[in-house]
């Protein structure tokens, strides 16, 4: 095949499309329009989305956005309904113990954000009055609250003239508007291009128009186009490679690292300890484990068990247990040991039953452990 005939070759002598611009006159003067009046007739029903016409809570608005980073509506949903039935009320949050948190948190993953959940809820709680700031500046100074979330709330819960931007927003903009540069250096330019999208009225309805379009229309793989209310601008559409936006840098994968996990039955209880409060699951329940590194041997593992007195030897399960975290994957060997009636936790760890795990603040790792090593 000639370089002519190749892909690469057409790539190379197809003309570049008009890039759009935000001060193209009428290129946006009809969106944000054409977005509200979709918006209204399609937006989603969400557990922390009031009906229309109904002001947002920002309490809901504010706990659906922090629990939403990197996860999925899907998942969030349940975790939403469980935290308001049990918290109805940021103070009622801001009271409650940070462990308590921590266990209704467990599965949600980036356990971060629990941490940060609830230093942000006492913030507000003894800080404000039970009462969310009503700026981004005021919002962006509470714990865990960075400017997307700052933005998100402002624009859905006070009505200030500000569009946040999320991976559906970007999306949708990135197409939009053809935006060449790799993420994350195309963020700025995606957010300027965003606001052109952001209505006189109706902030909060504009941002969550397209978020909703991005979820259901402008979706990562075969968008559907011909049901999109702005697609007769779209500059990726006109092209046909809006499946290449937005533009992203080759994903980097750390090295696997390897451990091993302790597994000590004492009856129906199974030993635990808890995690120190800050880094990597930080505060959040385990059983004891060695340290995860890329160049860990057995030995090396084996040697970091925790010292049981009175229990049986340490018996390795087949197979491993393996996980992967957002910048590396884990492989965890599983030891098993038996201890007697009224053997004593080793300093910092505890006996629990097995029958009420799930009530503890497992991660999805420290279940997976347990479930291989029960099996």
């Amino acid at each position: 095949m000639s370089p002519a005939q190749s892909p690469a070759g057409a790539a190379a002598r197809r003309e570049p499309s008009p890039v759009i611009t935000a001060d193209d006159d009428g290129a946006s003067g009809g969106r944000p329009a054409a977005l509200l009046v979709w918006y209204d007739r399609h937006r989603r029903v969400l557990p922390w989305r009031p009906p229309a016409g109904v002001a947002a809570d920002p309490y809901a608005v504010w706990l659906s956005e922090i629990m939403l980073q990197q996860t999925t509506v899907r998942a969030v949903g349940p975790y939403f309904e469980k935290f308001m039935a049990r918290w109805p009320s940021v103070t009622a949050l801001g009271q409650a113990s940070l462990d308590d948190v921590l266990r209704m948190w467990a599965g949600l993953g980036y356990y971060s954000r629990a941490r940060n959940l609830h230093a942000c809820a006492v913030a507000v709680a003894t800080q404000h009055g039970g009462r969310f700031p009503d700026t981004e500046d005021g919002l962006r100074a509470l714990p865990g609250v960075g400017p997307y979330t700052a933005a998100a709330i402002a624009a859905i819960a006070f009505g200030r003239q500000t569009m946040p931007v999320d991976g559906n927003i970007e999306r949708v903009v990135s197409r939009l508007y053809a935006v060449e540069d790799e993420m994350p250096k195309a963020k700025p330019r995606i957010q300027e291009l965003a606001r052109t999208l952001l209505g006189p009225s109706r902030a909060g309805d504009s941002a969550q128009a397209l978020m909703d379009l991005g979820a259901t229309i402008c979706t990562p793989k075969k968008p559907a186009c011909a049901l999109c209310p702005i697609d007769d601008d779209c500059a990726a559409r006109r092209r046909g490679d809006a499946e290449t936006f937005p533009r992203k840098a080759p994903k980097k994968t750390g090295a696997l690292r390897r451990g091993a996990a302790f597994v000590v039955i004492r009856g129906d209880q199974v030993l635990l300890r808890s995690r120190v409060a800050k880094g990597l699951l930080g505060g959040m329940t385990e059983v004891p484990n060695s340290d995860w590194l890329s160049d860990q041997d057995d030995a090396a593992a084996r040697a970091q068990a925790p010292a049981v007195t009175g229990a049986t030897r340490w018996h390795r399960k087949a197979g491993v247990v393996s996980h992967v975290f957002t910048h590396f994957p884990l492989e965890l060997v599983v030891y098993t040991a038996q201890a007697p009636a009224g053997t004593h936790a080793p300093k910092g760890m505890r006996w629990e039953k097995i029958a009420t795990l799930a009530g503890e603040a497992l991660p999805n790792l420290m279940r997976k452990v347990i479930a291989h090593a029960l099996d």
